[in-house]
Formats: structure tokens, C-alpha cells, sequence
């Protein structure tokens, strides 16, 4: 792989996030009739906690501190293991599907670490809802690559993201459409949005992953922040590659018409959170269920 493919995949993977969160934040004020904020309100807000002061509780130890920088860290590996449109990844490997899942799930165990460590009891309901909910979310997304892994022949995730191209999406319509609305799900669950969770509320007995972070303040709620973002645009990357023949325009050309679609899905999800209400928290993982018998069905579909 080329170093200015390497460059370019590093500098979308970290300057798109924020406008993700942008184009969902006008996407619902569209919704609702208003004008809403600006696309890039989100860097400024990244940039304006950046310059706060840090405030740390004197019961929590270097597991509170190190959380975020760990949640930035392992969504960004993440992203190196995931091809960006007709650009091959920089990781790759056979089996990578297992480190690319295994190290969102690292993040998740650190944030949910950290909010254990400040002893609020609070933290530790959200920190035990969001990795509740997780065990429900891995199985969807580990079918999805079985499916993906069955359509390609192989175990190597550029592979398994490439195998919708050409004639394949057409001849097997269903299932990828099946592991598509399963990884959706996901998406919305990893990323705490509606259905599953509301980034916007701000009441703790209803949150999930906002709670777990009530303490964190300054730059380090700055990098919670800007990780949720990147593991956003990650999980985006992932289910515009089935969604879309990711590699049927080659070149620049072709990573521009890419990001296009990255940002459509960012709409997509701001039109799933202008017209559904948040689910009840008892009724969550059916939801999860939902997706992984979606991911499951696509693979029996795979395997006839």
C-alpha cells in the first residue's frame, strides 16, 4: 500500500468523526424546523473543551484518566483494519475480523472500567447496562462476518468487505440486505444513539453511555467525546462497504464518491432519530435480538 494511501486513510479516519456528528445534528434540526448548528460546531466544541481546565475526583485512580486516551486509541486501530472505499487497509491479515471486533470491545471495557473506578453508583448502572447490552451486539456483528466470510471464501476482513462487489450483491440480494440491517442496528447500539440510547438526554436513570462519563470533564470528556465519534465513523465505514460496491470507481475518484456515501449514512441515522423514540430499556434487546437473527438468517441464506 502506498504511503499516500496510508496518509489519506489516516487523515479521514481522524478529521471526518466530528462532521458525522455535524450532518446528525442538522439532519434532526432539518426534522424538527429549525436551522440547527453549523456542520463543523462539533470540531469547535472538541476544540473548546480542549482548552479547559481538567477537574479529577480524589477517589479515582490512573484508570480514569487512561480510559479516554485507550477509547481513542483502540477505535482508531479499529479503523486501520477496515479498508476505506476502493483503498485497501492499512492492517490486514487473516482473522483481522476477530481483532477489529475485539479491540472496539477494548475500548468498551476501558470507559466502562473508568466509570466503575469514580464509585458512582450512577456510572456503574450505565457502565452495567452498556456491557449488558454488548453481549448482544458481539453475536450480531461476529454473524454478519461469518455471512460475509461465506460469500468471499475468506477470513481476511478487506476480503469479506470486498465480496459484495460485482456480480455477488446482485445474486445474494437478500442476505447482504439481512446482514446490512443487522450491522445498522449495531451501529446504533455501539454508538449509543435512538433507538437505543438518546446522546441527548440528560436524565441518569434512562442513559447508557452519557452517564458513564458524568465525571469526566475538560480534555479528557473532549476525547470520550471525539472516540465515540471515531467509533461512529468506523462502524459507518463498515456498513457502507455492504451497503454500497465500495470499489466499483477506482482511485481518488472513487474515495470521494466514498466519503459521499459515509456521510449519507450519517443522514440516515439523523432520520432514524427524527422519526423513532427512544426504546424502553427492557425492550433494547429485542432490538439486539432482532439483529442478530437478522445476521444469522443472512448466513443459513449464505450457506443453502
Amino acid at each position: 500500500m502506498a504511503l499516500s494511501q496510508i496518509l489519506v486513510h489516516l487523515g479521514v479516519l481522524l478529521l471526518l468523526p466530528p462532521l458525522l456528528l455535524g450532518v446528525i445534528q442538522r439532519t434532526k434540526s432539518r426534522f424538527a424546523g429549525r436551522r440547527g448548528p453549523s456542520l463543523v460546531q462539533p470540531y469547535r466544541d472538541l476544540a473548546k473543551l480542549a482548552r479547559k481546565e481538567l477537574a479529577l475526583s480524589a477517589t479515582t485512580t490512573g484508570v480514569f484518566a487512561l480510559a479516554p486516551v485507550l477509547a481513542v486509541v483502540t477505535a482508531v486501530m479499529a479503523g486501520l483494519v477496515v479498508p476505506l472505499g476502493p483503498f485497501d487497509a492499512p492492517i490486514s491479515f487473516a482473522g483481522d475480523f476477530v481483532l477489529f471486533a475485539y479491540l472496539l470491545a477494548l475500548g468498551r471495557f476501558f470507559t466502562a472500567a473508568a466509570a466503575l473506578d469514580t464509585g458512582s453508583p450512577f456510572e456503574g448502572m450505565g457502565a452495567a447496562r452498556e456491557v449488558g447490552f454488548a453481549w448482544l451486539t458481539e453475536p450480531a456483528l461476529f454473524f454478519a462476518f461469518f455471512a460475509l466470510a461465506r460469500l468471499s471464501g475468506s477470513l481476511q476482513l478487506e476480503d469479506m468487505l470486498r465480496a459484495p462487489e460485482g456480480e455477488l450483491w446482485r445474486d445474494s440480494t437478500v442476505a447482504l440486505a439481512l446482514v446490512a440491517a443487522g450491522v445498522l442496528i449495531v451501529l446504533l447500539a455501539e454508538c449509543a444513539r435512538i433507538p437505543v440510547d438518546d446522546p441527548a438526554t440528560h436524565l441518569e436513570l434512562t442513559m447508557i453511555h452519557e452517564v458513564m462519563v458524568l465525571d469526566h470533564s475538560g480534555p479528557l470528556f473532549g476525547l470520550v467525546e471525539y472516540g465515540a465519534a471515531v467509533k461512529l465513523l468506523v462502524l459507518d465505514v463498515l456498513l457502507m462497504h455492504i451497503l454500497v460496491p465500495a470499489a466499483t470507481v477506482r482511485g481518488w475518484l472513487g474515495l470521494g464518491f466514498f466519503v459521499l456515501g459515509v456521510l449519507a449514512v450519517a443522514v440516515l441515522i439523523g432520520v432514524v432519530e427524527s422519526t423513532m423514540a427512544r426504546l424502553r430499556l427492557l425492550r433494547v434487546p429485542a432490538l439486539l435480538v432482532a439483529a442478530v437473527l437478522s445476521c444469522g438468517f443472512a448466513l443459513l441464506l449464505l450457506g443453502r
